[in-house]
C-alpha cells in the first residue's frame, strides 16, 4: 500500500450543501450503497475480520502501567520497509536499547485507509508497523486518527481515498462518531498486546467557524464514545486526549491568555478553554495528551532557541494541576520552526540535538512521564536532518544519527519514576548550561556557539559549541 504524509494543523472543511428534495434523496441512496458492506464500493484487499487477533502479541514491561517513556512516533516513511539490512539494523539497535516505546496512527503517515468500505477491513499497513515495533522489543502505541472517507461525507471504496490535506484534516460526522468508536474498538481487539491508545489528533477538523474557537464539544463527543468502546473491550486498556496543540501567541494578541504567560510569550486562551472543557466532561482517562511547540504560533522563539523551552516546563506543570496529576504524555514536541514546506532543516544538527536536550529537560523538569519525538524520515538519499537513522532504503541505511543518540540515551538515563537530583552549577556558568540529574548520571547541554569551560557537580570540564555531554557521577 502506499504511503501518505500529513502535516499538522487543523481547520474544518465543509461540503456544499445539496439542495433539493430529489437531490438529497439520491445522496442517500448513494450513502446507503457506498456504506453496505461489499455493496456499491469496490472492497478488494479488504476483509470482514478485521477484529482477528494480528500475528503473534508481546508482552513489555510497560503494558500495565500509563506511563510508557520517551520514544518516537513513526511517519510517513519508517525502518518498516526498505533493505532487509537496513531495516534489520535499525530493529537490533533499538531491541538492543531496551526497546523505545513507538507511536503509529491507524491512517495516514504510513498507514492506508484501515476501513475504506464500512465492514470492510485493509490493515496491510499497521499490521507492518506493529510486527516492527514488536520485533524490536518496544511497547506499541496507537493514535486514533484519522477517519475514513465515508464517515466524513466523503467516498467509499478501496481507490477512492482522498488524500489531500483538507480531506485528511476532516473530522468524523458526528452521525458517525459511533462507528469510528467500533473502528477503534476493532484496532485494539487486532492487536491485543497495545494497551495505550490516543484519542485523535490536534482537534483535526474541530474548529467551530461560527464561534471561531474549537469545537470542544465535539471532541469531548467523539472522545467519550471512544473510551467507552475501547474499555468494552478491555477494561485494562489505558486511553488518553485531548491531544491538543499547546499554542503560545505574541501576549498583546486579542487571543492572549491574560494571566498564563512568560517569558516564552501567552498561551492562546482558546486552547485553555477547550483542554479545560474535555477535562471536565470527559468520561475518563489514564493519562494526558498534549502537544506543542517552544517557539509561538509567529514562529518566535523567546527569547532565544533554548529559554524558549521553559514554556514546557510551565505547560507540563499547569496540565498536571489541572488533572490531578495524571500522566502527562506529549505525543509531538518542537524546538525548531519549520519552513514552508513544513521542513526543519535551517539549523546544523549539533545545534539541532542541543536544543531538543533542552526541550526534553524542560518537559522533564515539568513531570512529563512519556513523549513521542516526531521522527522526520526520508524515503531515500543519505541526509536527513532530524532524524533518528538514515534512509534504509539501501542496505547501507539505517545507521543511527545523532538524535537517536540523544532519545535512547535519554530513555535509559530518565525513565518514568525517575527521582531527579539537584547537581551544583558554577554561577558564571549558569546562564550557558541546562542540566538534568539524577543520583548516577548529569545530561549538560552547552547552549552557545562557542566553546565553554563549565564547572558542573564540582568537576570542570570543557565543552564544545551545542555539545551534550553524559556525566557519571560517583556512587555514595
Amino acid at each position: 500500500m502506499g504511503r501518505h504524509e500529513w502535516n499538522s494543523g487543523a481547520r474544518r472543511w465543509r461540503l456544499t450543501a445539496l439542495l433539493g428534495v430529489g437531490a438529497a434523496a439520491l445522496a442517500l441512496v448513494v450513502t446507503l450503497l457506498n456504506t453496505l458492506p461489499g455493496s456499491g464500493a469496490g472492497t478488494d484487499g479488504t476483509s470482514r475480520n478485521g477484529d482477528r487477533v494480528h500475528g503473534t502479541p508481546t508482552t513489555t514491561p510497560d503494558a500495565d502501567t500509563p506511563d510508557v517513556g520517551w520514544g518516537f512516533t513513526h511517519t510517513q516513511f519508517s525502518a518498516d520497509e526498505g533493505s532487509a539490512a537496513a531495516t534489520d539494523r535499525v530493529r537490533q539497535r533499538i531491541e538492543d536499547a531496551g526497546g523505545l516505546p513507538q507511536n503509529q496512527h491507524i491512517m495516514g503517515w504510513g498507514a492506508d485507509n484501515p476501513e475504506p468500505v464500512k465492514g470492510r477491513y485493509d490493515f496491510e499497513d499497521l499490521d507492518r508497523r506493529v510486527d516492527f515495533i514488536r520485533a524490536s522489543g518496544s511497547t506499541p502505541t496507537i493514535t486514533l486518527c484519522c477517519a475514513p472517507d465515508w464517515m466524513k461525507g466523503g467516498e467509499a471504496g478501496v481507490g477512492n481515498t482522498d488524500w489531500s490535506k483538507a480531506a485528511l484534516e476532516t473530522a468524523p460526522d458526528p452521525a458517525h462518531f459511533e462507528d469510528y468508536a467500533a473502528l477503534a474498538a476493532t484496532v485494539a481487539k487486532r492487536y491485543p498486546d497495545v494497551r495505550h491508545f490516543i484519542v485523535w489528533n490536534e482537534f483535526k477538523g474541530f474548529w467551530n467557524d461560527a464561534q471561531a474557537r474549537w469545537d470542544y464539544e465535539g471532541y469531548t463527543r467523539l472522545y467519550n464514545l471512544v473510551y467507552q468502546a475501547l474499555k468494552k473491550v478491555d477494561p485494562e486498556i489505558m486511553v488518553g486526549g485531548p491531544y491538543l496543540v499547546m499554542d503560545s501567541v505574541d501576549p498583546r494578541s486579542a487571543d492572549a491568555s491574560a494571566t498564563f504567560k512568560g517569558p516564552w510569550g501567552a498561551m492562546d486562551q482558546r486552547i485553555l478553554d477547550a483542554f479545560d472543557y474535555w477535562n471536565r466532561n470527559k468520561a475518563g482517562a489514564d493519562f494526558v495528551v498534549v502537544d506543542g511547540s517552544s517557539y509561538t504560533n509567529d514562529d518566535e522563539l523567546l527569547p532565544d532557541e533554548f529559554a524558549a523551552t521553559d514554556k514546557f516546563t510551565a505547560v507540563s506543570r499547569w496540565v498536571r494541576q489541572r488533572t490531578g496529576n495524571l500522566p502527562l504524555w506529549w505525543a509531538e514536541y518542537y524546538v525548531e520552526p519549520a519552513d514552508s514546506r513544513d521542513e526543519r532543516e535551517g539549523w546544523s544538527e549539533n545545534r539541532r540535538v542541543a536544543v531538543q536536550a533542552a526541550g526534553m529537560i524542560a518537559l522533564a523538569r515539568g513531570g512529563t512521564t512519556s513523549a513521542f519525538y516526531w521522527n522526520p524520515e526520508n524515503e531515500k538519499g543519505t541526509d536527513c536532518a532530524g532524524c533518528l537513522w538514515t534512509p534504509t532504503s539501501g542496505k547501507d541505511g539505517g545507521q543511527p544519527l545523532p538524535m537517536y543518540d540523544l532519545l535512547s540515551r535519554f530513555g535509559r538515563a530518565f525513565p518514568p519514576g525517575t527521582a531527579y537530583s539537584t547537581v551544583p552549577v558554577a554561577p558564571d556558568d549558569v546562564p550557558n548550561v541546562r542540566v538534568l540529574a539524577t543520583d548516577s548520571t548529569v545530561l549538560v547541554v552547552n547552549t552557545l556557539d562557542r566553546k565553554i569551560s563549565a564547572k558542573v557537580d564540582g568537576k570542570r570540564f570543557d565543552m564544545q559549541a551545542y555539545e551534550v555531554k553524559w556525566l557519571t557521577r560517583r556512587a555514595t
